[in-house]
């Protein structure tokens, strides 16, 4: 359980967008907040945790948070400066952890003794990977007063404004915790019959078949559990996934319905032949974690592509594979990669998430889930010979909302004739880009 008063003894990092002021709080001083704003917008993933580091899933992890932070052109965190510098806050400013859905980032902060972290809005994967580890985040700058005054503050004020099962899940200590007190067994795929007294989005019919947990109809931003289809690990994540199941559940745990589990080799196939990898030598890290894809698909009887037998090349990138080859119109499909949207090119739910909810849906069958608002995009007229849909997704990521943080969790629903007149590569990057835009995923009205 996690403790009632929240005390700390440590320092806050402020992230400025001033060199200076992130260089004299590495170097010992205590600097305000006002010292240090205008703070850092869009940190995203890989800073918190360069791609080069998601090959550790233990506490080596603490070596190297933020790392790829840049500020001004440069990168001053260096190697063990979080974990040195005692930093237990780390503060920043909007959409704080966009980009990648890697828990390697919240887990690397919380070995390196980062106890809480405060920014103006939260990127979703991010912000849920910490609730689920035990790692504590806030919008409310107030608290950072009493912190620095050294004033204990509630559990209590970390939770205002967050949905009831998130709450229980940041009391419990964490999703597998919470998940083996309150979840119950369900065997098997469940689909209820959709009954509304509204006309339902598509996005909502599907959440409608498949909600288990509560039983009573949830609003916009309230917490559920629905029933999955596809869940997958790529290889920079299914060997944690596997020691998540192991370390928690005990090794002999069965996976709920194993032949709908699939585990790709892709991130980290060609790392013998990549420059960073070959100059911090991290090959050997690297093959354990290959080892470990092999190793779990074996034992627990999942689909698995890799490498091909002249070793030149693989089966191909998750995403992809997950439309082309398994996902159908209507699906839940989740897995550890941001732009696991790809696949609501088919109208399916397809979203991104961390390690310890794909270990716990690999167990359960079941993914956590926040109740999402609907962004309708309506696409009218045609695009103009050499545009494209990727040109739509930059064009959306101009727009205020999207700037503001205002679209955060959303779905983008696309549609209109344009959309229509897109083939299925088009309207897989309208989907995929929805990381990073902030949303939940894309999806789109399956046709012909």
């Amino acid at each position: 359980m996690m403790e009632h008063e929240f005390k700390l003894s440590g320092r806050v990092l402020y992230l400025s967008c001033s060199l200076d002021a992130v260089r004299r709080q590495l170097a010992g001083e205590n600097l305000t907040l006002e010292e240090c704003l205008p703070l850092r917008d869009d940190v995203s993933t890989d800073e918190i945790s360069p791609t080069n580091i998601c090959i550790f899933y233990d506490d080596r992890l603490a070596h190297y948070a933020h790392i790829g932070f840049k500020v001004e052109g440069e990168k001053p965190i260096a190697i063990d400066a979080l974990r040195d510098g005692r930093f237990e806050v780390i503060v920043a400013g909007k959409r704080y952890g966009k980009g990648s859905s890697r828990e390697t980032s919240p887990i690397s902060e919380l070995y390196a003794g980062v106890r809480l972290v405060v920014a103006e809005n939260f990127e979703r994967i991010y912000r849920q990977n910490c609730d689920n580890i035990g790692l504590l985040t806030t919008t409310d700058f107030s608290i950072l007063d009493k912190i620095t005054a050294g004033e204990s503050v509630s559990i209590d004020e970390f939770l205002v404004g967050r949905d009831a099962m998130t709450q229980d899940v940041v009391r419990a200590g964490g999703l597998l915790r919470y998940s083996q007190s309150h979840l119950p067994r369900i065997r098997g795929k469940h689909v209820s019959d959709v009954e509304a007294g509204r006309p339902l989005s598509l996005v909502e019919k599907i959440i409608a078949r498949r909600k288990l947990v509560p039983a009573t109809e949830v609003a916009p931003g309230e917490g559920m559990f629905i029933n999955t289809d596809w869940r997958f690990s790529h290889d920079a994540f299914t060997g944690m996934c596997a020691h998540i199941i192991e370390t928690t559940f005990g090794p002999d745990m069965p996976l709920e319905r194993p032949e709908e589990v699939v585990a790709f080799q892709d991130h980290f196939l060609l790392a013998e032949e990549s420059f960073p990898q070959i100059r911090d030598k991290t090959i050997p890290v690297v093959k354990e974690l290959h080892a470990a894809h092999w190793a779990f698909a074996k034992k627990y009887g999942a689909h698995a592509y890799g490498q091909l037998p002249d070793e030149r090349g693989g089966d191909g990138i998750c995403h992809p594979i997950m439309t082309e080859k398994h996902a159908l119109p209507g699906q839940v499909i989740v897995g550890t990669d941001s732009h696991t949207p790809h696949s609501g090119a088919l109208g399916c739910l397809a979203f991104g998430a961390g390690a310890t909810d794909i270990a716990n849906s690999y167990v359960t069958g079941l993914i956590r889930f926040r109740m999402p608002e609907v962004i309708r995009i309506e696409l009218t007229g045609r695009l103009r010979p050499g545009v494209l849909a990727r040109d739509v997704v930059q064009f959306l990521l101009q727009t205020e909302p999207v700037r503001q943080g205002k679209t955060i969790a959303a779905v983008f629903e696309y549609g209109g004739p344009a959309v229509k007149a897109m083939g299925m590569d088009d309207r897989a990057t309208l989907t995929n880009l929805v990381a990073e835009l902030g949303g939940l995923t894309g999806i789109i009205e399956p046709d012909e």
